[in-house]
């Protein structure tokens, strides 16, 4: 897959081959977060071929979601029969039509699917007649054995798309939503009135989360929602900043919307809720939070019953849930819903839990928290439910436990008008929760889960961490400053969404605890050297320098020292899968002292071996011996090997080793400069096959370090071209 990275391309273009590229492009997978257009994009696209305005050169286009073929995935179909079903305009169409024309499949929403897509023992379809499941036909559609000459196109959460194998994907394109002038753009268009336009846009710019979250365009409509109520009704001093306090309006602007629409035009102040408004929206919640739960964010009708909602309650709050689709045909006459952003299940999914914990609904909480409702305050459900949160390894409850604690503020229960109930909400006990937040250990878990303590402490009012880093960032002298955990952590997620990338981050120069230091490492991604050396890394630290390493714009980082962690396989393999990834761009890797195991030189063989941005690999200190050496020096004879210095000081290589390194170096296809070798009892047996290596017409080393150096020396002083 050629790696283009930034490049720019419109949707209607995906699969056009640009002026350097030899192959087709025949499959096409898109990534993107929830809300950020994917599915908008897809809808563009055909609405400009059914207008005969792009991509002419395809007959047929048939968009597929997988929230449709969910409804039938424990069915038997042929590919054509498929096509009927879905599309009744195309029953006319013959298997042999099928062959002579250029076909378009879309299949929107992977991670939506409920379908079982194995690449591997697949049974293989060539023959569009010839019923299989629905996970079988796709995974012939896209590896080609069915329909070879059609186009097919994927979208998908970044989260789910590894479901398709690099191998099948001659694309992938990202959406990545509004820049800031298009925020602007956004809320120009969307109100004539430019007096609220200009003030929703300064007030978005003058939030700091706002302005992140309206990045992605459904944000942008919840805000403009929110703050056109806001500005042209209620006339309130102060406008919504905090994500829950903005939610919370939106549920009410929603709300006042039904009954606008349902109750005769009724109109009601905008904080009341009625006891069946309040009904219905815990209904909702329960749906939301035993959905959040399991992973799901699509449900069935039978679901909706099983949280006591009827189908005319969901669609009169529309603006909350909404059915997806109804088709009349007879396979599908059950309708689909969900709510209208994952955010608002998780917002609804808090409410409930926080209308469980104040209104004895003990069972809820002690099912979900593993505690003694009797003994439980506000600060232990707090805290219980941020740990809870930590453990999550995708971090699916970051958002829900954000609401939880903005929603412990009276100024949100009153907004809600007595939705969330009776709840503990002194002074003391905000105060309580806020020192357990900033006291939080979060040491086995991923750095980038304990930055959501930091937004917690946002939700609840508490600027204090923010202002302390805001006043650190602007000192003269860093190192005098002494940052606690909780610091730390709003550092790193302050360095991390500056527009200024940072040279260097070295763990080392900040004056806090092996704790905090670990927590600054999400900072990674915005920097371009990184030294996180002698800090204890463990396998979700690493995991984070990986998805670094992955991410998709690529990051700036170049230089990586990861020197004396003694790092365990598992943290090795993600740093590996890092490595591998056609986005990386680091070109040099410290790993000295690491205490590598066998397993760990295999996988950094694989990643040498590979086509590779690194230029510049450190082992020193590592106890490589011969028996580990064997698998690097297989990767240093590979032909797309492009490493430039390799430095091996102290690693207790032998003759064995030496003769091996040799023969790398006499190699045409070596791209060796430099070499260090030192703290190695080499001896003269050695030394001599090295010697004759450097020799050879083929060496391109210009720099060797090595305890025999004037040995080497003595027996090639006539070359020139080797510095020792």
């Amino acid at each position: 897959m050629d790696a283009l990275h930034d490049t720019p391309i419109r949707c209607q273009d995906i699969f056009k081959t640009l002026p350097d590229q030899q192959r087709p492009i025949r499959v096409v997978l898109t990534n993107g977060v929830a809300g950020v257009g994917k599915t908008f994009s897809v809808q563009k696209f055909t609405l400009d071929w059914a207008k005969g305005l792009e991509n002419q050169h395809v007959s047929v286009v048939v968009l597929l979601s997988f929230m449709e073929l969910n409804l039938i995935r424990d069915e038997q179909y042929s590919l054509l029969e498929l096509l009927h079903v879905f599309h009744p305009t195309l029953q006319k169409v013959t298997a042999e039509k099928l062959a002579v024309s250029q076909l378009l499949f879309i299949f929107d929403g992977l991670d939506e699917s409920r379908l079982s897509l194995d690449f591997t023992n697949r049974k293989l379809l060539s023959d569009v007649t010839q019923k299989s499941s629905v996970s079988q036909l796709l995974t012939n559609l896209i590896q080609g054995n069915l329909l070879p000459s059609a186009l097919v196109w994927i979208t998908s959460r970044p989260a789910a798309a590894n479901q398709i194998p690099p191998t099948c994907v001659d694309r992938l394109t990202e959406v990545r939503g509004f820049t800031d002038a298009q925020k602007e753009e956004y809320f120009r268009r969307r109100f004539s009135d430019e007096e609220l336009s200009s003030r929703i846009i300064s007030h978005m710019k003058t939030s700091r989360s706002l302005n992140i979250m309206c990045s992605i365009p459904v944000f942008c409509w919840i805000t403009a929602t929110v703050l056109e109520h806001t500005l042209t009704t209620e006339q309130r001093g102060e406008l919504p900043k905090t994500l829950t306090d903005m939610y919370s309006h939106f549920l009410l602007v929603q709300t006042k919307r039904k009954k606008k629409n349902y109750c005769e035009g009724h109109e009601t102040s905008p904080h009341e809720l009625t006891e069946a408004d309040r009904e219905v929206l815990l209904k909702l919640g329960k749906l939301a939070f035993e959905h959040l739960e399991k992973g799901n964010i699509m449900f069935y009708q039978e679901d909706l019953e099983q949280c006591g909602l009827d189908v005319t309650e969901a669609s009169v709050y529309s603006g909350v849930c909404t059915e997806i689709f109804k088709r009349e045909c007879v396979i599908f006459q059950k309708p689909v819903y969900c709510f209208v952003h994952l955010s608002i299940q998780e917002f609804l999914a808090a409410v409930y839990m926080f209308h469980c914990f104040t209104n004895t609904a003990a069972k809820v909480v002690v099912d979900f928290l593993r505690i003694d409702y009797n003994e439980s305050s506000l600060n232990v459900f707090l805290k219980r439910v941020m740990k809870k949160s930590l453990q999550s390894q995708n971090g699916h409850l970051d958002l829900f436990v954000r609401f939880l604690h903005g929603l412990c503020l009276e100024s949100n229960q009153r907004l809600l008008g007595g939705l969330l109930g009776q709840t503990e909400n002194s002074p003391e006990a905000i105060q309580s929760a806020i020192n357990s937040l900033k006291k939080m250990n979060s040491d086995q878990n991923s750095p980038d889960r304990s930055i959501n303590i930091f937004h917690c402490l946002m939700e609840m009012n508490d600027l204090s961490v923010h202002e302390d880093i805001q006043e650190f960032l602007k000192s003269e002298n860093r190192s005098d400053k002494e940052l606690s955990e909780i610091h730390c952590s709003a550092l790193a997620f302050m360095l991390q969404m500056s527009v200024e990338v940072l040279d260097e981050l070295d763990l080392q120069k900040y004056n806090t605890s092996k704790r905090g230091r670990l927590r600054l490492i999400p900072a990674v991604r915005n920097c371009r050297k990184a030294r996180l050396t002698y800090c204890g890394l463990l396998e979700a630290h690493c995991e984070v320098v990986a998805s670094v390493l992955k991410s998709n714009p690529p990051s700036q980082l170049t230089e990586l020292d990861m020197s004396g962690n003694e790092l365990l396989d598992s943290a090795v393999m993600f740093l590996c899968a890092g490595l591998e990834s056609s986005n990386c761009r680091l070109e040099t890797l410290r790993l000295s002292g690491c205490n590598l195991s066998e397993r760990s030189c295999v996988a950094l063989s694989t990643v040498l071996s590979s086509q590779s941005s690194l230029r510049d690999l450190d082992l020193s200190n590592n106890t490589l011996q011969d028996s580990k050496m064997k698998h690097l020096f297989a990767a240093l004879q590979s032909p797309l090997f492009t490493l430039e210095t390799l430095r091996l000081s102290g690693c207790f290589l032998s003759q064995s080793s030496c003769e091996a390194l040799s023969s790398v170096l006499s190699s045409q296809s070596s791209s060796l400069r430099g070499l260090d070798l030192s703290n190695n009892t080499l001896h003269d047996s050695g030394v001599k096959p090295l010697s004759a290596a450097l020799q050879s017409p083929c060496s391109t080393l210009e720099t060797l370090t090595s305890a025999q150096r004037i040995f080497i020396f003595h027996q090639i002083k006539y070359l020139n071209n080797v510095n020792f």
